[in-house]
């Protein structure tokens, strides 16, 4: 689902903003663009992302404006001095005037952060808050999105249910219609050479055509994976319904899937090509749902 939200703040006169943006995407995938500066502020904002949203895409972007104004360095002159005095005691004067300046600024210690450290942690509470609020605003419209895909949903589980109740009064029929048309064949072929059927083999094949064609057990597996799709409905649900939602629409697909070889009647297949198009919607949107 989508969803865009953005919080800033200003501390010790620099501007600080958090942008958190949200895409579709079956998984969850959480990008962090963070100065280089700030990078140890990665595991807070991705554990505060990560805690409010389950599914798609998000891209966290953390602004920090003239962060340079408070992140200096300085170089330390007393340990710089020490370095010279080793060098000069080791290799002597002359020796260790040659050496170049910026090998010796490369010593450890000789160039200090002036205050990085301590910006950088009154800036961490700030940026979690930030990317706190940033999570709100994108629940809210991720939230109004999924009323929209709600309704939606709920279409779809409709259409099902009256195809399937649809499928169950003509299933009753069906045998009728094949002991019908079974004796009307046979009786035309046999007329021709003036033998009739016996009617305890047309029971035979009829009762073999029954037992092969019989749905009742796909309908109810299929009325019990519909219910609990309904109820994933529920607008009372908070947790995540999106992977569950998948599942149950590969579950009504199997069903339905496994009518329409059985059935072997048009209009049984006709309703079935309208359920099998309604749960293609459902595992589209799916992708989609959190």
């Amino acid at each position: 689902m989508t969803g865009f939200g953005g919080a800033q703040t200003e501390l010790d006169g620099v501007l600080v903003a958090v942008e958190v943006r949200s895409v579709n995407n079956r998984h969850f995938k959480c990008t962090l663009r963070i100065p280089e500066d700030f990078t140890a502020l990665e595991p807070e904002l991705e554990a505060v992302v990560t805690r409010r949203l389950v599914r798609g895409s998000v891209i966290v972007t953390l602004r920090v404006s003239n962060a340079s104004s408070r992140i200096s360095a300085r170089i330390d002159g007393t340990r710089l001095k020490q370095y010279m005095e080793q060098l000069e005691s080791t290799l002597g004067r002359e020796a260790a005037s040659k050496v170049e300046t910026g090998e010796l600024l490369m010593l450890p210690g000789v160039v200090v952060e002036d205050g990085g450290a301590m910006f950088l942690e009154r800036l961490r509470p700030a940026a979690i808050q930030l990317a706190n609020e940033a999570c709100d605003k994108v629940m809210v419209m991720r939230e109004r999105e999924g009323q929209e895909l709600r309704s939606h949903l709920v279409e779809f589980g409709s259409v099902i249910r009256s195809r399937v109740e649809s499928i169950r009064e003509r299933a009753p029929s069906v045998v009728d219609s094949y002991q019908l048309r079974l004796r009307q064949r046979i009786d035309a072929m046999l007329a021709e050479i003036g033998k009739s059927v016996e009617p305890e083999d047309l029971l035979r094949e009829v009762a073999i055509f029954a037992e092969r064609a019989d749905i009742a057990e796909e309908l109810a597996r299929l009325a019990g994976h519909l219910s609990q799709y309904e109820s994933l409905m529920d607008q009372g649900l908070t947790e995540p319904i999106g992977r569950t939602l998948d599942f149950v629409a590969q579950e009504m697909l199997r069903e339905a899937n496994t009518i329409a070889s059985k059935s072997g009647d048009v209009e049984i297949s006709r309703q079935v090509v309208q359920i099998k198009t309604a749960i293609d919607r459902i595992k589209e949107q799916a992708q989609n749902a959190e």
